[in-house]
């Protein structure tokens, strides 16, 4: 891992069309302020749109194999916890209505 080239407070008036011309082709800066590090000034990662097939058929080759029967079991468990979620909250909400009925009784 390479070491940050350090920039000051100075550097970031003085230079900042340069500084950001680097970012901008990948390089990053810890800024210091009086000797003190502060921060970090790094390039934002772009995001492609487009993987060609090519590199899909790569990256999928070195990806780990999937049970098909593991798959569906983690989806039945999931839809089954999220089916007694739903049953949790239809006897609150039946109990919310009776409950008003009793208080707002004359």
């Amino acid at each position: 891992m390479s070491v940050q080239p350090e920039i000051n407070q100075r550097d970031l008036r003085s230079r900042p069309e340069e500084i950001m011309d680097a970012v901008q082709a990948g390089q990053s800066f810890t800024v210091t302020r009086d000797g003190h590090r502060i921060g970090e000034l790094v390039p934002l990662r772009r995001r492609r749109k487009f993987v060609s097939r090519a590199e899909f058929a790569a990256m999928s080759r070195s990806a780990p194999d999937i049970s098909l029967d593991a798959f569906r079991a983690d989806q039945e468990a999931t839809a089954k916890h999220q089916a007694d979620d739903y049953k949790g909250l239809e006897a609150i909400l039946t109990v919310v209505p009776v409950t008003r009925a009793l208080i707002e009784q004359p």
